[in-house]
């Protein structure tokens, strides 16, 4: 849990200053800026199911070591880098670097968890979201003196957790049981075949192309009412802070309510239809007068977004813990680093797919005078994607088939 807060603690002092540093202390095209950000999320997304694989071959604590190791030395690069070559460089070992311990993480929570794994993984989101809150508003400050300060900072965060890591994690693999007998390319066959698992991956894409809409849409939307200036930015802080303090404050006792009274397949449906409805206070804002200034358009640039941040992050802690324990149990707790690092991939394509779906809606609703049309699509997707997962859990397809039974020698 510390292990996962420090990380985002680490990556986002960092991240969401990174493209004005690029842009305006080194001077880079918009599209240099984009291609140096684009390359570290082009080698996480595509290295997952590597890293997973790695994580499962070798255990979890060298590759969650290995990946905060990685991420220093890119960190630390960032910082002192003045070439587009080596800016690349080092944007593409903090991908790396993400994608050798994302899985590894979540695998080693999932071993330590047992039975418990829902708890865990609902406690595992609270500290993620801790991080993030926190890290943003230290990566503030720090960047008010120099970027290159938040770079070394931020890299001496992930040095520390290194050298703690590695003195303190116990190590641990998970169970692998025929996996000592099958090569990669037997084990990587197995997954793409597991066909309910990559049923559910494709079914949840939705919700991670919902969920980062707080980063993209809702954004977009608070800028275009309220503008670029002090209300601007203290109205996309709201939205984060919403999002993340109700994740904090609630996530637990939520997940509580939810696992004494649904089982897992109609809590992630629930929480996918939550989503979904989180763009309705869009959808309904868009048949508002629009004021020409005041307290009016203040409220109305920044009161929808916000509602439909905090319901973005309930339907998240609805789903989140099921999601993450259902992909154990669709693994059949094998090669469970293997199957996230597959499943953030999946995920991860849907994101970029669905983002360049929303961002061409939102261009064809300025040019058409069509200002509903992105909402209403992102509000069906919520419903649609839920009815998937439905159809899932009431086929049986997100519980894992019978266990084979083998014969133990007697001893």
């Amino acid at each position: 849990m510390v292990n996962q807060f420090t990380i985002n603690l680490g990556f986002y002092m960092l991240m969401p200053y990174l493209a004005a540093h690029l842009s305006g202390s080194l001077g880079l095209a918009g599209w240099t800026v984009g291609l140096v950000l684009g390359v570290r999320n082009f080698t996480q997304q595509g290295m997952f199911l590597v890293g997973g694989a790695l994580a499962d071959r070798i255990g979890y604590k060298p590759l969650i070591v290995a990946g905060c190791v990685l991420r220093t030395a890119g960190f630390a690069a960032l910082g002192i880098a003045g070439s587009v070559p080596a800016l690349l460089a080092a944007s593409a070992a903090t991908g790396l670097a993400g994608a050798l311990f994302n899985p590894a993480v979540r695998a080693y929570l999932a071993a330590e968890a047992g039975e418990r794994r829902v708890e865990a993984f609902a406690l595992f989101n609270v500290f993620y979201q801790a991080g993030i809150l926190l890290g943003p508003l230290v990566g503030m400050v720090l960047t008010g003196m120099d970027f290159r300060v938040t770079c070394l900072v931020s890299a001496a965060v992930f040095a520390v957790l290194s050298a703690v890591q590695i003195r303190s994690l116990p190590a641990r693999r998970g169970t692998r049981a025929a996996q000592g007998r099958e090569g990669v390319s037997a084990e990587w066959r197995r997954i793409v075949s597991n066909r309910p698992f990559l049923l559910f991956a494709a079914a949840m894409t939705g919700s991670y192309v919902l969920s980062f809409q707080i980063y993209l849409a809702l954004p977009l939307e608070v800028r275009r009412l309220g503008g670029d200036g002090e209300f601007g930015t203290a109205a996309m802080a709201l939205l984060f802070a919403v999002s993340g303090l109700s994740t904090v404050v609630f996530q637990t006792r939520v997940t509580a309510w939810c696992r004494a009274r649904m089982a897992p397949g109609r809590a992630l449906a629930w929480g996918l239809v939550v989503m979904g409805v989180a763009f309705l206070p869009l959808l309904a804002a868009v048949a508002a007068p629009v004021p020409d200034g005041g307290p009016g358009r203040w409220a109305l640039a920044a009161g929808p977004p916000a509602l439909a941040a905090l319901l973005l992050a309930a339907g998240t802690m609805i789903a989140y813990p099921f999601e993450m324990d259902t992909i154990v149990r669709l693994a059949d707790d094998r090669l469970v680093a293997t199957h996230y690092g597959l499943y953030n991939t999946i995920c991860g394509i849907g994101i970029t797919l669905g983002n360049l779906l929303t961002g061409a809606a939102l261009d064809a609703a300025r040019s058409a005078h069509l200002s509903a049309l992105p909402w209403l699509t992102l509000f069906t997707l919520g419903p649609v994607c839920a009815g998937a997962v439905h159809l899932l859990h009431r086929s049986g397809r997100l519980e894992p088939a019978a266990k084979e039974v083998i014969a133990s020698p007697v001893a």
